[in-house]
């Protein structure tokens, strides 16, 4: 990169009997005159097929939508919905399951593109404060739609609200029979990257289950190196007994 920019990542598997069901992006690339980072976590469940896909193709989807350079966002959108549509139909070899999915694309060191679907999460860094970049879509604030689309929103069975007592989130890509009741509409957002911009996180609700925007930001604040930073986020997850996967991306943007 153009500026001295630096990313770096880590993954702790939680506490739960199946296999880890995150998966990340976190690379480098030239198109045209454009250098481009490309950032993602996406958290599956009920298997990996869905994150491992999105892993493969979210991006390459995005990329090739004409309009990505003058209008991100609309571009941005239509991948996700492509993407999704894929997934449905191929449903017989990825199976039912789904994923959330953050993605952050940072063109030229100057502009910061961010969509998400469910509750990972992206946050910036400003003189130190946190910002959140992305909308956590949760079954309580979006039952209203749930209910709309025939839908419900229970606690039951387990402690958490889930969209048909099954889903804890009420955005994601996949999950073919609930469909009809979610959206996998993501949140879009475009970030000028200001000269008081210091660095983002990408994190899995494992981080965020167990520490606010800011305490996340004060964690990392004096370390320079990406993936120590990443590192330690993770470290302080598990210390506070967070029992969910864990998967952060730290990009340094100074």
């Amino acid at each position: 990169m153009s500026k001295h920019i630096t990313h770096g990542f880590h993954l702790v598997k939680g506490r739960s009997y199946h296999e880890m069901e995150d998966y990340l992006v976190a690379r480098f690339k030239q198109i045209d005159n454009h250098e481009l980072g490309l950032f993602a976590i996406f958290d599956g469940h009920a298997g990996h097929n869905v994150p491992n896909y999105l892993q493969s193709h979210l991006f390459d989807n995005i990329l090739k939508e004409p309009d990505f350079w003058t209008e991100p966002v609309n571009a941005v959108k239509e991948a996700y919905s492509i993407t999704d549509s894929s997934i449905l139909e191929k449903s017989g070899e990825l199976g039912r399951g789904g994923s959330t999915a953050v993605t952050a694309i940072l063109i030229d060191g100057q502009k910061l593109v961010v969509a998400n679907i469910g509750d990972s999460r992206a946050v910036l860094s400003k003189k130190g404060v946190a910002k959140q970049l992305s909308v956590d879509h949760e079954p309580t604030t979006e039952h209203e739609d749930i209910k709309n689309r025939g839908g419900f929103v229970s606690r039951f069975p387990g402690d958490v609200p889930r969209v048909d007592g099954r889903l804890a989130v009420s955005r994601a890509f996949g999950d073919k029979s609930l469909k009809k009741h979610l959206s996998s509409e993501p949140y879009v957002t475009v970030e000028k990257i200001s000269e008081d911009a210091e660095f983002v996180i990408l994190a899995s609700d494992g981080l965020w289950k167990v520490m606010s925007n800011q305490e996340a930001v004060d964690c990392i604040k004096d370390i320079k190196d990406a993936r120590s930073s990443a590192k330690r986020l993770t470290e302080e997850a598990v210390n506070r007994k967070s029992s969910d996967d864990i998967s952060v991306i730290v990009v340094k943007l100074q």
